[in-house]
């Protein structure tokens, strides 16, 4: 692989940011693996630690340039104000900057707002605050914040709030003491002490139970933490990307989520749009994820039937941008040299041909004129519906068992149901 290319042109920039984000985050895995062998891992880190120097001289001279450029023109008397970019111009701009967000293609004017508030914050050490639907990137938001900003080479902590139980949440965020409790048969450190002088990235925050919320509070406003049964502080000094999929602030008025905290998290907020409003990308994160699981399982690309294609355009992907890639690794995996419609998973494959819904809405939209595109819009939304009240009907509106059964995500099944305004009780039965 060349690194260094002095005569390269603009898209070779493009292909070393990238390298460089997957660099830095593949640091701040390896860091922390626990099946790898240390010699190994500290091999790993040292390779690592080559290619990024490389890369980052490379682009530490463009910034340098540029800097001149900018300090030049400052000195002209009558500099004329700067033209606002167009949203292309803007996504080159990123790249130029070498802050790359992987598997954004299009120019949707909120995704790139979202982009750029990301990359004023990265250097920081501001909290931030991602919020968006599940499957939209926060985690990878989180990732690129941190390998933008000063704490780059320091350790990347996750931790998924909603999956510690709440008697287990202290001393896995702040660690515990020998013979603290049942159990506790060493000292052990908590995910805020790993992450000292690094990042820690709070998933799923509004999942968080209001005692735990006290104690991050305090965390947030000392930056001190006591292990589980000692009595001693410990200074840390972690950089917080929170997360959640939630309206944090709907969570404060029906008293679950403190408002302290939240802007306390907050002072910087990202907000990642959903797929369904960044269809222009629909196309190009088909070829990308088509390619990339092509090459993960090593077999050539899939040709897509094009009513395959045409639904994989048209669908409304509630696990966004995850959901999408799921898909394109399914059909990668299921189908021989073409795919079709009966390569797609059971709960979102199209009825066949000539079929129609049990109950249809399609008579008041017809008879309105609507375009071909909408009325395909319609009768797919209406036999979502139908599949939906079916399921729920047979599993007595439990909705884990529906999602078992259907082999897909839980969040996944209760964002469609809210999309058709269906709730699982009414489908009990008493």
């Amino acid at each position: 692989m060349k690194l260094y290319n002095p005569g390269g042109g603009r898209g070779s920039a493009m292909s070393y940011a990238a390298l460089l984000e997957k660099i830095e985050i593949m640091r701040s895995t390896l860091r922390w693996a626990t099946r790898i062998e240390r010699p190994d891992i500290e091999k790993l880190l040292r390779q690592a630690n080559t290619l990024r120097d490389e890369v980052m001289g490379l682009s530490h001279k463009e910034r340098f340039v540029q800097a001149v450029g900018a300090e030049r023109r400052a000195e002209t008397p009558a500099e004329p104000a700067p033209v606002e970019l167009a949203t292309g111009e803007r996504r080159q701009a990123l790249l130029a900057r070498s802050f790359v967000f992987e598997g954004t293609f299009g120019d949707n004017p909120k995704l790139l707002d979202a982009l750029e508030i990301a990359e004023k914050a990265a250097p920081t050490d501001l909290p931030v605050l991602v919020d968006g639907e599940s499957g939209t990137g926060k985690e990878l938001m989180a990732k690129v914040i941190h390998a933008n900003g000063a704490r780059a080479d320091k350790p990347y902590i996750s931790v998924n709030c909603g999956a510690i139980p709440e008697n287990l949440l202290e001393s896995e965020l702040f660690g515990h003491k020998r013979g603290a409790f049942t159990g506790a048969a060493n000292d052990r450190k908590g995910k805020f002490e790993s992450a000292h002088k690094g990042t820690i990235f709070l998933d799923e925050i509004g999942e968080l139970p209001l005692s735990g919320q006290v104690k991050l509070l305090r965390v947030l406003q000392s930056h001190e933490i006591q292990r589980v049964g000692s009595d001693d502080i410990i200074h840390v000094d972690a950089r917080i990307v929170a997360a959640t999929n939630k309206n944090l602030r709907k969570l404060i008025e029906q008293g679950s989520f403190r408002e302290d905290l939240f802007y306390r998290l907050s002072v910087i907020h990202v907000t990642l749009p959903p797929l369904r409003e960044r269809k222009d990308e629909i196309p190009l994160l088909i070829a990308w994820y088509g390619d990339e699981s092509a090459e993960a399982l090593k077999r050539g690309p899939v040709a897509l039937t094009p009513r395959l294609r045409d639904f994989l355009l048209r669908y409304a992907y509630p696990g966004n941008i995850r959901e999408l890639r799921n898909i394109m690794y399914r059909i990668s995996c299921l189908a021989g040299e073409t795919a079709d419609l009966s390569h797609l998973p059971e709960d979102i494959r199209p009825a066949a041909p000539g079929a129609l819904p049990e109950a249809t809405s399609l008579g008041p939209a017809l008879a309105a004129g609507i375009s071909m595109a909408e009325a395909k819009r319609v009768a797919s939304d209406e036999a979502e519906r139908v599949c939906l009240e079916r399921g729920l009907q047979e599993v007595g509106g439990t909705v884990a068992e529906l999602a078992r059964r259907w082999d897909m995500n839980r969040s996944h099944l209760q964002i469609l149901l809210k999309k058709h305004g269906l709730h699982s009780k009414d489908f009990r039965k008493h």
